[in-house]
């Protein structure tokens, strides 16, 4: 079971996204919705579930306007997708993160942003650990150092593989030119 963050649900969801700049690079991302489509496909096959936190799910909506209707089909038509809510478990858990924050003295937990943001950011890492993902697909800073103090590995859009025919037509040459 994994977690798909807002970013990873937005590149699904929106065309007009834009993708995270590429971490050696600096160059955008390519190919952002066809990477996320390869990846259900690829979590389809072994029934692997991919769970969207209900804050997560909030935060893109946001931006649906008069797509919200269809985004909430491609949601609940994708077999292996499932929003999940935030719960008692979910709020205990959060409760004694924040708790461990206050007593280090640091309500933030050195997360970078908003106070509101480290609140969701938070909200979505209870999710995960409460429901036991062995990792969380994100492009938010601060949900990945959040998620691996807390032992939960994040894989970037940058880590994604690009579908077969797309990857074919990314080599540098053409594989059939080489010389023996």
């Amino acid at each position: 079971m994994v977690l798909f963050d807002n970013n990873f649900l937005t590149y699904l969801l929106n065309p007009d996204s834009r993708p995270p700049a590429n971490s050696e690079t600096g160059d955008p991302v390519d190919h952002a919705k066809a990477r996320v489509e390869y990846l259900i496909q690829c979590l389809e096959k072994p029934k692997e579930r991919i769970l969207i936190p209900a804050p997560a799910l909030a935060e893109v909506l946001v931006f649906a306007g008069d797509a919200l209707e269809a985004w909430l089909n491609i949601i609940n038509t994708t077999s292996v997708l499932e929003v999940v809510d935030f719960d008692q478990r979910a709020a205990i858990e959060l409760a004694l993160m924040e708790q461990a924050c206050h007593n280090q003295g640091d309500k933030k937990g050195g997360a970078q942003g908003t106070w509101a943001k480290v609140k969701f950011d938070r909200q979505i890492i209870a999710i995960a650990k409460v429901h036991r993902v062995s990792a969380i697909y994100s492009d938010d800073k601060d949900v990945k150092v959040w998620a691996e103090k807390h032992g939960i590995k994040v894989k970037r859009l940058e880590d994604i593989e690009l579908p077969p025919e797309l990857a074919q037509r990314s080599l540098p040459f053409d594989a059939s030119e080489e010389s023996d």
